[in-house]
């Protein structure tokens, strides 16, 4: 088996807040990510697919197609986007950097051939990121 990468950007807002929690709850659990005003970054994501090179093209998968899908799933919809408020896939999410790593994997995974897709990782920084993998 073969893996390959294809690496994107993209600048995002959030918010890290629980309306079930308190203010000094959400304080408490998220510290200043909670601040009403909410705060961006510029996240990296990182999708793996993995399988048997075509023997025709030697592909696993076109890079340049896997890019097409990964802007048309997940980037047009959350790149210069408050992903608490503009993002209808992730409504009712908090958007942590696992949330995200699970719900692009949710979306690219509905979009690529089946068991293609390996692992998915989002920086939010860094420092910190998630990181997404096939069950074995």
């Amino acid at each position: 088996m073969i893996s390959v990468t294809r690496r994107e950007t993209f600048t995002s807002g959030h918010r890290l807040f629980n309306p079930s929690f308190s203010d000094a709850k959400n304080q408490e659990v998220f510290g200043a990510c909670s601040n009403p005003l909410g705060h961006g970054h510029n996240y990296v994501l990182e999708v793996t697919v993995a399988g048997e090179p075509d023997q025709a093209t030697e592909y696993v998968f076109d890079l340049g197609r896997l890019s097409e899908i990964i802007h048309r799933a997940v980037l047009d919809d959350v790149d210069h986007r408050n992903l608490n408020l503009e993002v209808p896939w992730l409504e009712g999410r908090i958007p942590t950097t696992e949330a995200l790593a699970a719900a692009v994997w949710d979306r690219l995974d509905a979009h690529l051939p089946a068991g293609l897709l390996w692992e998915v990782v989002v920086r939010e920084t860094e420092k910190n990121w998630a990181t997404r993998r096939r069950d074995p």
